[in-house]
């Protein structure tokens, strides 16, 4: 099955060797999406609300580059530094998926830049093909 890199204009360059989406089958799968700046550096520091809003936005535009919407998210893949950020983090949360909401986890562990309280990654049905 082919695969296509989803790279939205004004990504932060990825830390890794990765794409922010890739979209196959009608499927985009976005990547562990960190609060980074275009340039890569962790933006709103300390605010896990500020964050996850931010986080939600760059999934939001590789989902869109890849043709679909927030509405198509089925699953979403929920990290935290830290169980005292659950709160600010679902407030955030319930503002994008106001409707059905899709399944998801959500865990604390150690994310790989300590200046990050959240990372996201989701899966989306858009249709059949790419």
């Amino acid at each position: 099955m082919p695969m296509t890199p989803i790279v939205p204009l004004g990504s932060a360059p990825p830390i890794a060797p990765y794409s922010p989406g890739t979209k196959a089958d009608g499927v985009i799968y976005v990547a562990g999406t960190l609060a980074l700046t275009p340039d890569g550096q962790a933006a709103h520091v300390g605010d896990a609300a500020a964050q996850t809003r931010q986080i939600l936005e760059t999934i939001k535009s590789v989902i869109e580059a890849g043709g679909g919407t927030m509405a198509d998210v089925a699953f979403n893949h929920i990290f935290l530094k830290d169980w005292a950020d659950y709160a600010a983090m679902n407030m955030v949360y319930a503002e994008y998926f106001p409707g059905d909401k899709p399944a998801r986890y959500c865990i604390q562990c150690g994310l790989v830049r300590a200046e990050c309280l959240v990372e996201i990654a989701s899966i989306a049905h858009v249709g059949s093909g790419n």
